[in-house]
């Protein structure tokens, strides 16, 4: 179905359509059968191709070459991750970290300088930020970056065995520059994390002096990635390898900075990062669409069991069990599709102008870090059912889905660990952004929510005028019909919502001076279950909102019935919740049961389209049980 295609490939759909054509070339190739050395050589001639096409230029700013196309560029990362995610992860390093932070925390000289030989792969580099004793916790990094007034330059040091760069990508084998995250110290004054370019080899391949390299060894994945680990020995790098947009050393040492506050000026640094967490809830959507395809294309041929009196074995995906392993993973990987297209668009059109707005910057770092743990999460889920749903065959490597679920495992924790993200989520949720919440201090936080938590209001997200039309026009249904109406849906997930939110504030006012952070611990549980539900809602009404959208009326009805399996799904596994805060009847509770089992049946026959409506190269779907 064409046109079904035609609406998950949106906005970018050219883009889409071009590197579906451009990866069907045989140098991308699978890596199956191959070790570490030979993978990782693989994965580095295709990035060199990649380069040669002029793709990653895509993001990058007009006046140094680039197309200035962040939507676009993001949606490349997401469609290289329908082959081999050790390419879509070394390139992201390459091109979304390395050279993003060169261009959103460096300045025109840093632009003018790196960004060409960046983006055409003459310059690779790698973007050290985690530390072994520090990895959510980016703020209270170790590593050390002091200026000498009297040489002007900043000297690096590794203090410490936690403080040593760890998991850092391209930094085994290929980086030549790193992007290193320090402690900015000026005067005897820590001025908190700041971001340096730093040369780790030199034209040669060779470590430079002090720097010192480790590879990471072998991992459960991503085996095509060099992961590795740096330590800085007093390494001196000049006063212009400050990335220097967020502040600046002068050069007798005096400290400036546009952003008075060293927390507010943190969080707007990483705030500018926020395309790699968003790369990386797409490229993950692509994983799972692949696995996707594989195990209900394994489904429809496979045949086990005799009805009684037939000859024929039953297809597999003809049994309820087997519908149910796999079409609610697909409607709501739909679903997080266009959640995840609506969030590309927020993206693209915040950082197209100029300075972007506060607020809004930091509802699409809330977003982003909502449907970043969701979507993977999902991933996680999903593969491994794919894999079940394929029996032994499918866990054999030819069959791809083991190296799936091996790759994306690590996906919940990078970028974020997921449960750290939703807790940025919950926090994300209120109406102001006060300095006082930035500091993260569990008293502040306490206060600032009991304070300011009646204002939370649901985030006007480009879905939200679709959404009220609907509740707006809603005439009501019959208690038999109203499942489906998508007005009680949508309230009901609204009002779920809202009602976990308001337990959370009330959770909170408990807090005093003496046991802030105790009680802020003891509502982590309640604080992570606020996040989760407002990803739903927001996933779900970005989901309307493509169906209303659609113009083919077969397509529409198709969309309609998948959103509607995503809605009760989602309902049917949180049924002890609606059940017992009386959002739903027993009787209906049953009911909801029910519908996922008609649902499942009405769209089976469909499945196959709605796999194939991802339009995923054939190369990147040639494993062995799914061959015609």
């Amino acid at each position: 179905m064409n046109s079904l295609t035609d609406v998950l490939d949106g906005r970018w759909g050219d883009i889409r359509r071009d590197i579906r054509a451009q990866v069907a070339d045989a140098k991308f190739r699978e890596p199956i059968g191959l070790g570490v050395e030979e993978h990782c050589a693989q994965v580095l001639e295709q990035l060199q191709e990649l380069a040669k096409t002029g793709r990653p230029r895509l993001g990058f700013p007009e006046e140094y070459g680039g197309s200035g196309d962040i939507g676009g560029s993001v949606v490349s990362f997401e469609m290289l991750g329908l082959g081999d995610l050790s390419l879509m992860v070394k390139a992201g390093v390459q091109w979304g970290l390395f050279g993003g932070a060169v261009e959103l925390l460096g300045t025109r000289e840093h632009h003018e300088r790196l960004l060409r030989p960046i983006m055409d792969l003459d310059l690779p580099g790698c973007f050290a930020m985690t530390e072994s004793g520090h990895g959510s916790d980016v703020q209270h990094l170790r590593t050390t970056a002091t200026y000498d007034p009297d040489a002007r330059e900043f000297v690096v040091e590794t203090p410490d065995a936690g403080a040593r760069k760890d998991y850092i990508g391209n930094a085994a084998r290929d980086g030549r520059m790193a992007v290193v995250f320090a402690q900015l110290v000026t005067k005897g004054e820590s001025r908190g994390v700041h971001a340096f370019l730093v040369p780790i080899r030199d034209e040669d391949g060779n470590p430079m002096p002090g720097v010192r390299i480790e590879d990471c060894g072998p991992k459960a994945g991503l085996n095509g990635v060099d992961n590795g680990r740096l330590w800085f020995d007093r390494v001196r790098i000049p006063r212009t390898s400050l990335l220097n947009r967020y502040g600046d050393v002068a050069e007798d040492g005096t400290y400036s900075s546009p952003i008075e506050s060293d927390g507010r000026r943190f969080f707007t640094m990483l705030g500018t990062l926020v395309r790699g967490r968003i790369s990386v809830a797409g490229s993950a959507g692509s994983a799972t669409k692949r696995a996707l395809t594989i195990a209900v294309r394994y489904g429809e041929k496979r045949r086990q069991f005799r009805r009684p009196g037939e000859t024929d074995e039953v297809v597999v995906l003809d049994y309820l069990a087997h519908q149910r392993k796999l079409l609610p993973a697909l409607a709501t990987t739909y679903a997080l599709h266009f959640a995840q297209e609506e969030l590309v668009a927020s993206l693209h059109e915040l950082q197209s102008g100029g300075e972007p707005d506060e607020i809004r910057q930091r509802e699409l770092e809330s977003r982003a870090a909502g449907l970043k743990a969701v979507s993977t999460w999902h991933a996680t889920s999903t593969i491994q059912a794919a894999r079940e749903a394929c029996g032994g065959a499918g866990y054999l490597a030819e069959n791809i889905l083991p190296a799936l679920k091996a790759d994306t495992d690590v996906f919940t924790t990078f970028e974020g660990d997921n449960t750290v993200l939703l807790q940025l989520v919950a926090k994300g949720l209120l109406t102001s952004y006060k300095d006082q919440f930035q500091d993260l201090s569990p008293l502040a936080t306490a206060r600032f929510v009991a304070e300011q938590f009646v204002g939370a209001v649901i985030e006007r997200t480009a879905a939200r005028k679709v959404v009220e039309r609907i509740i707006d026009a809603s005439p009501g249904r019959d208690d038999d019909d109203v499942l489906f109406d998508r007005a009680w849906q949508l309230k009901l997930f609204e009002d779920r919502e809202a009602h976990v939110l308001d337990g959370v504030a009330r959770r909170l006012r408990q807090a005093t001076e003496e046991n802030a952070f105790e009680v802020f611990n003891a509502a982590q549980d309640h604080v992570l279950r606020a996040g989760r539900v407002h990803v739903d809602r927001m996933v779900l009404e970005a989901f309307v909102a493509a169906v209303d959208r659609c113009e083919d009326g077969e397509t529409k009805d198709l969309l309609s019935r998948v959103c509607d399996l995503y809605v009760l799904a989602n309902i049917e596994a949180d049924r002890a919740w609606f059940l017992e805060h009386g959002r739903l009847t027993s009787p209906r509770g049953k009911a909801v049961v029910a519908a996922v089992n008609d649902l499942c049946r009405e769209l089976r026959p469909h499945a196959r389209t709605l796999v194939d409506a991802f339009a995923i190269p054939e190369q990147f779907l040639s494993a062995p049980i799914i061959s015609e």
